[in-house]
């Protein structure tokens, strides 16, 4: 089964690839509430090869560390020092790290998915990962708010101090779509499109170049050689989007704790 390559089809024509790349049919407990299909296989993939990849490097920890826990340490300290840290200052740094780290990786590892032969598609370009993370984060956003200034965090937020109070008819819609919808609906989205218009990318170039090299005629096969070099050089961009969006996702996630926490909430 070719997972990358069904758009040249059987009439000759070359039909580019569609929204129906991310609606793959049910191969498992079909009828069932844990019906899967291969993003599903792939986004459980994915848990367990980073649960896997953690204990093997962790699990004997030693002074000077094989290279295989220089990795993880590498990783896990990125985030502790220029999210969590860096952000939130040691203090709620070390206790928000947990979610942050969980964040960070978790999108890495679904995210690297969509480069991976055989994989070829991101566990983040169906909106169900990103909406669980998108509302995680503004749980833990609410959580922090409350925690830190339970009796004015929503008050503060809604109706900020120093603005007269015949504005708060147009300031208070504002901060209450911005801080309470647009914040997750972002997050989500942020991620789920980018992850979509990857793949799609992806596939557009190599079924072009195999289009090109295999159905077209003559001298328009030598348009596969440039698409074939695109394709490889956008498997090289989505590699870097994949590390951008789980650092961004995760540094945005800081920053929404972060002003729950500020002084004036």
């Amino acid at each position: 089964m070719n997972l990358l390559l069904p758009s040249a089809t059987d009439d000759g024509g070359f039909h580019g690839p569609t929204i129906n790349e991310f609606f793959p049919e049910i191969v498992l407990f079909a009828d069932t509430p844990f019906a899967m299909n291969r993003i599903m296989m792939i986004r459980v993939l994915a848990v367990v090869v980073l649960m896997l990849f953690f204990w093997l490097t962790t699990r004997r920890m030693k002074v000077i560390p094989t290279r295989m826990q220089s990795v993880a340490e590498m990783g896990l300290d990125f985030v502790r020092v220029n999210i969590a840290e860096d952000l939130l200052g040691k203090k709620d740094g070390k206790r928000f790290l947990p979610l942050l780290t969980a964040i960070f990786f978790m999108v890495l590892f679904m995210n690297i998915t969509g480069v991976i032969p055989g994989l070829n598609i991101a566990g983040t370009s169906v909106i169900g990962v990103p909406l669980v993370l998108g509302l995680t984060a503004y749980a833990t956003f609410i959580y922090a708010g409350v925690k830190k200034n339970p009796k004015n965090f929503f008050r503060n937020a809604l109706f900020p101090p120093g603005v007269p109070p015949a504005l708060y008819i147009i300031v208070t819609p504002i901060e209450f779509v911005s801080t309470f919808i647009i914040r997750p609906v972002t997050l989500t989205l942020r991620l789920l499109m980018n992850m979509v218009v990857g793949h799609l990318l992806l596939v557009l170039f190599f079924s072009a170049t195999q289009f090109f090299f295999f159905t077209a005629d003559g001298g328009f096969k030598l348009f596969g050689a440039g698409t074939l070099v695109f394709g490889f050089a956008f498997t090289l961009f989505e590699v870097l989007i994949a590390l951008l969006q789980a650092y961004i996702f995760s540094l945005l996630t800081a920053v929404y704790i972060q002003l729950a926490l500020a002084e004036e909430h």
